[in-house]
């Protein structure tokens, strides 16, 4: 959807000797594919030799079964990404791979806010870099760290950089998985069978392959899976747990579990607590389909108003490649959601949505509900109005884009056209969520940053000039690394 955030990326490394690596990244990535659906790449390690393969567009693209089969070793990352710095080009794909004193593949989910004096002290040392990408500074820079031990490399460069990063890194044959010391992007630890150990972005990523959820990776915790089994090698300090609230809201599935928490019921609840904070006489609740479901299940509990649906999403729109006409293209909206005119026709209207950011799509539905016969229509929102963009790895407009950075909520109602708008309290969603108000990073709705933003960032969007060094020709690299 247009009018929504989205996240950087998605991570998955396993290790296990006696399992095929690169199938069962292939299937961790596809439970990840909400994370990112520009870019898809994996990486396998075979004693001390690193492959990698990467491509534009959606897992199920990139992959076939030739390239997998060609992918053997012990250990593997993977990564699908959604561009929040560097555009969306195939140089700017992951996993990176870097080499220096140590040949390393890096899968990074977040934004690193201070590398751009660390891409000039690369450049100056004659590092030719191949993307756009903050990822490739850190790849860049564990790579030729002048420690002994990779465990050392990334301590010294995860001291120095800032921002938000969530990684899974092949390195000597075994499996690094690492949090920036707020957590801010999550990142969860499984075990395949009595095999083999994973790490992921989301825990939704270990069921599809048969691996049970262990526990979330602590803020700043270094990982390390090999053949004793996974590690806790590292624990830098951490100031407090700042994870990004928007994986409860929407971004990470709502089959995961994050700081122990479901996240279907957290939404569920955020529904129900909305709903008290809220009411509103109605016939009908319907959700904007898929995030705002749970969310509008749980309102139309607590109000005891019928929960049914209102629209049917089309899946396939954004996976063609054939452009719309100009007429289809006018349709906006409806490409995407086809409404039930049955259920809304002659109703007064409850429509629930886990957020608004910049209102144009939500503008396009209230309109169509209306064209479909709706008598009123109310807007809820199971989330706190979006005031700040984020500079943490999601992929936000500029402030004054952001519907609720100048509007209050009558004016938010007038610009959408509804009879009712309403929003979630912070402290109400912090109640549904069940964990404590301090383990979140809540900048999005409050403007207080957890890791200070420098000033040009306020200024200009976290990007880089294409640079000089030209692409690679061959999207199939193999790097020898004994």
């Amino acid at each position: 959807m247009l009018d929504k955030l989205h996240e950087a990326c998605g991570v998955f490394g396993i290790y296990a000797p006696d399992e095929d690596v690169a199938r069962l990244t292939y299937f961790g990535l596809y439970a990840l594919q909400h994370r990112g659906q520009e870019s898809a790449g994996i990486a396998v390690s075979a004693g001390g030799d690193i492959s990698c393969y990467t491509d534009m567009g959606l897992v199920t693209r990139a992959f076939t079964e030739k390239i997998l089969s060609m992918m053997k070793g012990d250990a593997a990352i993977g990564h699908v990404r959604y561009s929040t710095t560097g555009s969306s080009v195939q140089a700017n794909a992951q996993p990176i791979i870097a080499e220096g004193k140590r040949t390393v593949a890096l899968g990074h989910n977040g934004n690193l806010v201070n590398v751009f004096r660390f891409r000039d002290e690369l450049e100056r040392d004659g590092v030719v870099l191949k993307s756009t990408t903050d990822s490739e500074i850190m790849a860049q820079m564990i790579a030729r760290d002048e420690a002994e031990t990779t465990e050392d490399a990334i301590i010294n460069v995860a001291s120095k950089v800032r921002g938000a990063f969530s990684v899974a890194m092949l390195c000597d044959g075994k499996v690094y998985g690492f949090r920036d010391p707020f957590g801010i992007r999550p990142l969860s630890i499984g075990r395949l069978n009595n095999s083999g150990w994973v790490i992921a972005s989301e825990s939704c990523a270990f069921r599809v392959i048969g691996a049970e959820f262990v526990r979330d990776a602590e803020p700043g915790e270094i990982i390390m899976l090999d053949g004793d089994g996974y590690h806790s090698v590292h624990q830098m300090e951490s100031p407090r747990c700042a994870t990004c609230v928007f994986e409860f809201i929407y971004f990470a599935r709502p089959d995961s579990y994050i700081l122990d928490q479901l996240l279907y019921q957290c939404r569920k609840r955020m529904g129900e607590t909305l709903a008290q904070e809220s009411p509103v006489d109605a016939d009908v609740v319907i959700s904007v389909p898929d995030s705002g479901t749970p969310a509008a299940i749980g309102f139309a509990r607590a109000s005891r108003i019928p929960y049914e649906e209102g629209f049917i999403k089309n899946r396939y729109v954004a996976r063609t490649f054939i452009q719309p006409d100009e007429h289809i293209r006018s349709l906006g909206i409806k490409i995407k959601l086809n409404p039930i005119m049955e259920t809304i026709e002659g109703k007064r209207v409850v429509l629930v949505d886990d957020s608004i950011v910049r209102g144009t799509t939500s503008s396009q539905i209230v309109r169509i509900l209306y064209e479909q016969g709706a008598k009123e229509v109310h807007i809820r929102v199971s989330s706190p109005p979006v005031k700040h963009p984020c500079f943490y790895g999601i992929d936000t407009a500029e402030r004054e884009e952001l519907l609720a950075s100048s509007r209050n909520v009558e004016k938010i109602r007038n610009f959408l056209q509804a009879d009712s708008v309403a929003y979630l309290s912070i402290e109400g969603m912090i109640r549904a969520t069940c964990v404590d108000r301090d383990k979140f990073c809540l900048a999005c709705f409050n403007g207080d940053y957890p890791i200070a933003i420098p000033q040009q960032l306020h200024l200009t969007k976290l990007t880089f000039e294409d640079p000089k060094a030209r692409q690679r020709d061959d999207v199939f690299a193999r790097i020898i690394k004994r």
